[in-house]
């Protein structure tokens, strides 16, 4: 499910690329910085970012996550801190219905 999640998120980066001057690298994107002092995106890119991203989650796997949700930023460590965040939280978010799609 990870690289499912990743290709997801590799997809929005190269998506928003086509849309800035200054690209965002791709070659070591676990440790891409997404939000804060180092990070690629502004909150505005951000959110565009993680719209891209619930959207190709719903196309993968027919669920609507919302991943800027209250459960996101109350975290003690931001799943927008760096990609790997963002891909375990999503992967925590579609585990329940993962698991229903195994029982049904």
């Amino acid at each position: 499910m990870k690289d499912r999640i990743l290709q997801i998120v590799i997809e929005a980066i190269d998506d928003i690329n086509t849309m800035r001057e200054e690209k965002i690298p791709t070659d070591n994107v676990l440790d891409l910085c997404l939000y804060g002092n180092d990070g690629v995106f502004e909150s505005m890119y951000l959110v565009a970012f993680l719209a891209q991203v619930e959207e190709g989650l719903e196309d993968e796997f027919g669920v609507e996550v919302t991943l800027a949700s209250e459960k996101a930023v109350s975290l003690r460590v931001s799943p927008f801190s760096r990609v790997r965040r963002l891909i375990d939280f999503i992967e925590e978010e579609l585990r329940p219905v993962d698991a229903q799609s195994v029982t049904a």
